[in-house]
């Protein structure tokens, strides 16, 4: 198994150096780069592609908006957004969500489904 590939994203330098300083002598950790704001985290992201994103949370524990489209473009991605100031680390990551509809075994209702149309949906609940 390769190294964990981690890519770092905090503003303050001093969170970002004291990350480094954590991480960076780690022989299973590869840190594939840093970036100093948000503005660059999903070229960023795209570029390295990571296995890890590390970012500062300012305000809440709202994942930030880029942080939530990388995952989404990225969903094998993992986040590790810490909060300097309220002594507070929140982990992200995306999971599938698997749904299922019964349909009518007929002709019609397969390729209904396959087009996306809901005709032929017996329990419009899911599962």
């Amino acid at each position: 198994m390769g190294a964990i590939r981690v890519l770092v994203a905090n503003k303050p330098r001093l969170m970002q150096d004291l990350v480094l300083a954590t991480i960076s002598g780690q022989p299973d950790i590869e840190i594939v780069g840093q970036i100093p704001d948000e503005t660059q985290l999903v070229s960023a992201v795209e570029e390295t592609r990571p296995d890890f994103l590390i970012v500062a949370l300012e305000k809440s524990d709202r994942l930030p908006r880029a942080c939530r489209t990388a995952l989404e473009s990225h969903p094998r991605m993992r986040i590790i957004a810490i909060a300097p100031n309220r002594n507070s680390t929140m982990f992200y990551w995306a999971s599938l969500n698997i749904r299922s509809n019964r349909i009518e075994s007929s002709e019609e209702s397969v390729l209904s489904a396959l087009r996306g149309n809901a005709r032929g949906v017996q329990n419009a609940g899911g599962r």
